[in-house]
């Protein structure tokens, strides 16, 4: 997934794990396709604000499964933002 638009401030944008179709063409319903996306909290990062001193573009980072994510289109897909302090750790 790549993406120009940059987040401001301490923002990070992390792709949208949400799977509406499984990889053998099962389409899911939207609360399966949400309960699974909640499962998935290892993620690649996007892009980065300025204002973010611990992690960078292309860390492998983990969330908090209960984190309240803002969901959003960005260039005709969907990625999530959080800010950076809800940042578990890195890789």
């Amino acid at each position: 997934m790549k993406t120009k638009f940059k987040p401001n401030g301490n923002w990070i944008v992390l792709p949208d794990p949400v799977v509406t179709e499984t990889k053998s063409g099962i389409i899911l319903d939207e609360k399966t396709a949400q309960a699974n996306a909640k499962r998935s909290n290892i993620l690649k990062i996007i892009s980065c604000g300025p204002n973010c001193i611990f992690v960078k573009k292309g860390n492998t980072v983990m969330i908090d499964p209960r984190t309240e994510a803002t969901r959003m289109a960005i260039d005709g897909a969907f990625y999530l933002m959080v800010q950076e302090h809800q940042i578990l750790g890195k890789w």
